[in-house]
């Protein structure tokens, strides 16, 4: 893997292809183990998950439905701080296990948001499956139940994680080059 450019921005290789299955088969595996006695919805967040969603359904061994919601909190390399739901969810949830797949979690906003929704249309039970976690990022009360890696609070590139769009068809993770 060598740096690469994304539009004015320069990023250096982070986490390989290889470590990316292995946490994928890490929260997999934990998923199972928790969920054989259960049909779970599997919630995929749009657009960056949309890799790791795919990735970690192959692994998952259990009777479960799939949905996918788009919201969004970026511009750039920033967080706005707001949530803007931009496509809902159809399914009825009502007494059903709901398991979030986020590629990353970092300010904990856009599942803030998802909580509420979600509560309100009374799911049984919501867990949070993540790829990527930024605790020094995470400020909120919800626990991320799995996570894949835990990485610091830096800009990353790939495997669904986009710098304006660009960059989410990288089968790795790059790094902000500063």
């Amino acid at each position: 893997m060598d740096i690469i450019t994304v539009k004015d921005k320069s990023f250096k290789p982070y986490i390989s292809e290889e470590e990316l299955q292995t946490s994928v088969e890490k929260v997999a595996s934990k998923i199972n183990d928790d969920y054989k006695d259960s049909a779970p919805i599997f919630l995929g967040i749009l657009n960056g998950s949309f890799m790791f969603f795919g990735d970690l359904l192959k692994s998952i061994d259990l009777e479960c439905t799939v949905s996918f919601v788009k919201l969004a909190s970026y511009e750039g390399t920033n967080s706005t701080g707001e949530v803007n739901q931009l496509i809902g969810l159809n399914e009825d949830i009502s007494g059903k296990d709901i398991i979030l797949v986020e590629d990353i979690v970092d300010t904990g906003n856009t599942l803030v948001k998802l909580h509420e929704i979600l509560s309100k249309k009374n799911a049984k039970s919501i867990k949070i499956a993540t790829l990527l976690y930024k605790p020094a990022a995470y400020k909120k009360d919800h626990p991320i139940d799995y996570v894949g890696l835990e990485i610091p609070n830096a800009f990353v590139l790939g495997y669904g994680l986009d710098y304006d769009g660009l960059g989410r068809n990288l089968s790795s993770i790059y790094v902000l080059n500063d």
